[in-house]
């Protein structure tokens, strides 16, 4: 009998610990996860070709810039500003499509990023993305404003 009850104290407390430690730990999920539960999902699917307005606030990429996507790919941009004109001269690459900003956005969430939010349109579109990976480090922090979006044939 004192065996049964031994059994049966270590069963009882080996559940208690298992409940606990899924209770700790959300049974497998992280704060991250739990965060990006909440994040609204965009059901927007990128098209082949489209413009827009990017406003980008990076250390790498700074300025007002209109954009023609075709093919999924940049195929066209122009800077509206003394620093987007610069930066389309030296560095063209740096200027994404709205589905690499996304890539980005859910790299970040991935990282756990200490800011990775954003604002979407009522069709679905991205119109707002912050991002910030380190809240401790400067210079890691990115807002980039869409606007003007107008899908075009092609």
């Amino acid at each position: 009998m004192t065996a049964g009850r031994s059994r049966a104290r270590f069963l009882s407390t080996a559940a208690l610990l298992a409940a606990l430690s899924c209770a700790t730990t959300a049974c497998g999920s992280t704060s991250a996860d739990s965060a990006e539960a909440n994040e609204p999902k965009s059901t927007w699917v990128e098209p082949v070709s489209y413009s827009y307005t990017l406003t980008s606030n990076t250390q790498v990429l700074a300025g007002t810039f209109q954009v023609k996507v075709r093919d999924g790919k940049v195929a066209e941009v122009v800077g509206l500003d003394e620093d987007s004109r610069r930066q389309v001269r030296d560095l063209p690459a740096e200027v994404p499509t709205i589905g690499k900003l996304l890539k980005t956005l859910n790299q970040a969430r991935s990282e756990d990023a200490d800011t990775a939010d954003a604002d979407y349109a009522a069709d679905g579109h991205p119109v707002r993305i912050s991002l910030d990976w380190d809240k401790n480090s400067i210079d890691d922090e990115a807002l980039y404003t869409i606007s003007a979006y107008e899908p075009t044939p092609g």
